[in-house]
């Protein structure tokens, strides 16, 4: 399984685009939390994080293609993959990040299309919510793209609590992502989760009653029958 980002066939049916958007963001800027307030608002969320730990589930030819390239130190006592040592080989390695990319990505991204088919089949409006959305060039397959954003100073801290890293490690890891500014300029619309929770939670509402209420209004009707 190899291959570049561009060569990735496309997450999203070219059929469906209007109901898909994307939700992406910083490491530990609250990607997940918007994620659940759209859930809970009533969008089909895919999580693409959840879609990874699929296909590099025991006994899979990714887990496998994975151990082969990065070695079995990367396997816990139970055959499962050991992310957080992943993590630690690939954040500070921009080879073996890609190396890991051009692995996993292929899988992922047919794993998504499936998911994403049915959830656009099942609800007015889907979200793919990934972390990667921009760095692999996938943009223009979404009908728009939510960013989760937040402080420097607030995803640093956030991501320092929840890994439980050095300042040295979890910047490494945050530059180790596309510039902040790349990701406000390739935004559709811009969600700052640098407060508390209700007040994101009254942004993501001003969003579903706004730009996101009139894509759900655009779903297509059921197929006609046939005239016979």
């Amino acid at each position: 399984m190899t291959g570049t980002p561009g060569q990735l066939p496309p997450a999203v049916e070219r059929g469906r685009r209007d109901q898909v958007i994307g939700l992406t963001g910083g490491i530990a800027c609250g990607k997940s939390t918007v994620g659940r307030m759209l859930q809970e608002l009533g969008a089909e969320v895919v999580d693409a994080d959840q879609l990874a730990r699929e296909v590099v589930a025991p006994g899979t030819p990714a887990l496998a293609e994975v151990a082969l390239a990065f070695g079995a130190e990367v396997l816990g006592p139970d055959g499962a993959l050991d992310r957080a040592r992943l993590a630690a080989l690939i954040f500070t390695d921009p080879e073996r990040r890609r190396t890991l990319e051009q692995i996993l990505h292929p899988p992922i991204a047919e794993l998504a299309r499936r998911r994403l088919l049915e959830a656009a089949a099942r609800s007015p409006l889907a979200v793919y919510q990934a972390p990667l959305i921009f760095e692999a060039g996938r943009r223009d397959e979404f009908a728009g793209i939510v960013l989760a954003d937040c402080r420097p100073e607030i995803q640093l801290a956030r991501l320092r609590a929840r890994d439980h890293l050095s300042e040295a490690e979890a910047r490494a890891r945050v530059k180790a992502q596309i510039a902040p500014e790349e990701r406000l300029r390739l935004a559709t619309w811009v969600l700052d989760n640098s407060g508390t929770l209700e007040e994101t939670r009254a942004q993501v509402r001003r969003l579903w009653e706004g730009p996101l209420a009139e894509l759900r209004s655009r779903r297509p009707g059921p197929p006609q029958p046939a005239l016979s």
